[in-house]
């Protein structure tokens, strides 16, 4: 016991960087999401193809080769751009590519799910907005937005898991500098020195549904909030009888 809370303690520095990765990633990713969605569902062919282009590239390429095609993007104009510049140090930082990176793919997955769900949307809402003398963004508003997010939001919560479980092969791509350790390289680390994979792997996977958990509840609850106009669904009336 006193040796798995030792081996707590030592991961605990490290799921910080893990939660800094998610939650620099999640605002940007949001709000670059919801632009592409529109885009896709522009009436404006080139940009429909460009947002669709986009989503398709970043959704059929898996994100561990997507960091290293950023990163030697990055480290090819080194030497040209960001040395003389005096920003090298800034721009080839795993803690600013990292969740570049990470925005630029969750942007493509949750823009899918915006799309869905914008389609999704009452059609019969949109008309009676129109009919009304609505402006194209007073209907985006009041009518569009509001059902999007709600028919959006278990999904973008199930998104924003698998971003934070995605955090888990950032510093596997991208150089690891000085003491910026992630749950994973201080278990790959923990284990490289008595090869007991089963308790620092097994730490690593518990501060990872620790944190999942906090999503859920944290999400759940602004889910509550967006579903508030509608009546309280009713608890188990009867329960079965090996429950009772």
């Amino acid at each position: 016991m006193d040796r798995l809370l030792t081996e707590i303690g030592l991961f605990a520095p490290a799921v910080v960087f893990n939660i800094y990765f998610a939650a620099a990633s999640i605002p940007l990713g949001f709000v670059m999401a919801v632009f592409l969605a529109l885009g896709k569902n522009s009436t404006n062919p080139l940009i429909s193809r460009l947002s669709r282009g986009y989503i398709y590239a970043f959704r059929g390429s898996p994100l561990f080769i997507q960091f290293f095609m950023v990163y030697s993007l990055a480290l090819s104009f080194n030497v040209g751009v960001w040395k003389p510049l005096g920003i090298s140090w800034f721009v080839l930082h795993p803690l600013f590519i990292g969740p570049l990176v990470l925005v630029l793919n969750t942007a493509a997955y949750t823009a899918e799910i915006f799309y869905g769900a914008l389609r999704a949307v009452p059609r019969g809402e949109v008309e009676a907005a129109r009919a009304y003398g609505m402006s194209r963004r007073q209907q985006f508003r009041h009518v569009i937005w509001p059902n999007l997010i709600r028919l959006a939001w278990p999904a973008y919560t199930n998104e924003v898991v698998f971003l934070f479980h995605a955090t888990a092969i950032v510093y596997f791509a991208l150089p690891v500098i000085g003491q910026q350790k992630d749950l994973m390289i201080t278990a790959k680390e923990l284990f490289e020195r008595d090869y007991n994979a089963f308790l620092h792997f097994s730490v690593a996977a518990l501060y990872f549904l620790a944190v999942s958990l906090v999503v859920f509840f944290l999400f759940g609850l602004v889910y509550q909030r967006l579903m508030r106009h509608l009546p309280a669904t009713p608890g188990m009336r009867f329960a079965p009888k090996w429950i009772r």
